[in-house]
């Protein structure tokens, strides 16, 4: 019998992304694939991102790289940026680009029209390899929100709810599978409707419906929050870590954003979250370098998130996306001044997340261990039920286990060098002992 040929799938990107390259990777797992590491798999499918043009960049950069590691590759191309640039991407040596409209339908795609005129490769089967941990469900997709900035409208038009007995399928099927936490993700999840039935409703449903260990929530828009959605949340499976994209703690440039509330409703929005769960973290997404933004219109935004003491902060510097309203306003800001103020806001990132966990020091908490960090080191990373991460010693495998720890240390400021050697240290991290 002819081995079918091998498949190595490359994700760039948000969680949604990630959801989308998870079940593709699923479906060509069941018709038979197998999964090569690296430059050796006989297809590579790049899932892109086209947010900024840092995104496009590392898009074409990894097609030409695979292409000159492996020039018998078959290279797929799909996602946001071949939605936006199909031709920059052929350009590059892609062979097929295969926008959001049509990525559902890779898997019969490749089937169909690559056959058996690939020589098959040797690549095993990551899928049955990797730790059931985590897994990404799509449940929404689509925006018609049009933020001035932003270009996902144009490359996800069409907006749409999965069907709500697919997504409780899909998480049963994930914990019968052994996966401790589901992430629900999509492009605006709080627009989530199926026939009626909102986002508050699905997530009573997989609550009743499933026994998944721990329920995860990406990023939300600050109105989809709710008095209704928050009283879910006596469910302790729920975890308690809240993404709300702020983008800026300037009205004005709120304004400009086009964005649909102000600082004095999203302050109202965290701390109506903190009154009920002061345990929460809350993170949140800043954009630096807007045009027109004045020094007074910065220094308001820092102060903003100075303020709101948010656990993590990703902080984006402004790139124009052809086609939306920003990228014709005027005032821009140059580079060197939006580098500048991108660094004060990664500084005051990294006290926020450091002040954040440092208030968890002592506590013992829940933790979802993710896999040691090296082999053969007995030092493993998790999350815990509000999203801190966390390093520990053992010497029994904690890999996929909900165990309680206590919360010691920073992780930047440990003693333990064995430890130090084998994780990041990022800023926001702690180190931790659970029982032996």
């Amino acid at each position: 019998m002819t081995q079918r040929p091998t498949v190595a799938i490359h994700t760039l990107g948000c969680k949604l992304n990630q959801a989308e390259s998870e079940k593709l990777a699923r479906e060509l797992s069941l018709a038979g694939y197998g999964f090569a590491p690296g430059k050796a798999a006989d297809i590579h499918v790049i899932n892109t991102c086209t947010v900024t043009h840092i995104a496009d960049r590392k898009s074409r950069h990894m097609v030409r790289m695979l292409r000159r590691q492996n020039r018998q590759a078959f290279i797929i191309v799909t996602g946001c940026y071949a939605e936006s640039a199909a031709q920059d991407l052929v350009d590059c040596g892609a062979d097929w680009v295969i926008g959001n409209k049509d990525k559902i339908a890779l898997p019969d795609m490749i089937a169909s029209k690559i056959k058996g005129s690939l020589k098959g490769g040797h690549g095993r089967d990551n899928l049955s390899g990797t730790e059931r941990v985590r897994s990404f469900i799509k449940i929404q997709d689509g925006c018609n929100n049009f933020c001035s900035y932003c270009i996902v409208p144009y490359v996800r038009s069409q907006v749409f709810s999965l069907d709500a007995n697919e997504v409780i399928n899909e998480i049963r099927e994930r914990a019968a599978a052994g996966y401790s936490e589901v992430v629900l993700t999509g492009t605006e999840i709080g627009a989530y409707d199926d026939s009626s039935l909102k986002l508050n409703g699905l997530i009573q449903r997989i609550l009743k419906e499933t026994d998944i260990k721990r329920l995860h929530l990406s990023s939300l828009q600050p109105q989809s929050i709710s008095p209704q959605l928050l009283s879910l949340w006596k469910d302790s499976r729920l975890l308690r870590h809240f993404h709300l994209a702020l983008q800026s703690g300037s009205d004005s440039v709120l304004k400009r954003m086009r964005r649909n509330y102000d600082t004095a409703q999203y302050k109202k929005i965290v701390d109506k979250i903190l009154g009920i769960m002061p345990d929460a973290s809350v993170t949140t997404d800043i954009i630096v370098g807007f045009p027109g933004e004045s020094d007074a219109e910065f220094l308001e935004s820092y102060n903003f998130c100075k303020n709101a003491g948010f656990a993590a902060m990703h902080v984006f510097v402004y790139s124009a996306r052809p086609g939306t309203l920003a990228a014709t306003m005027p005032g821009k800001v140059g580079e060197n001044l939006k580098k500048e103020r991108s660094l004060q806001m990664l500084e005051l990132a990294a006290h926020n997340a450091d002040k954040f966990a440092g208030r968890f020091i002592g506590q013992t908490r829940n933790v979802l261990w993710e896999n040691e960090i090296g082999r053969g080191s007995g030092v493993y990373a998790g999350l815990t039920d509000n999203y801190i991460r966390t390093y520990a010693t053992s010497e029994k495998d904690l890999t996929n286990k909900i165990i309680k720890a206590r919360l010691l240390d920073q992780a930047k400021d440990m003693k333990n060098l064995k430890l130090r050697a084998s994780t990041r240290g990022n800023h926001g991290e702690l180190y931790s002992e659970v029982p032996k």
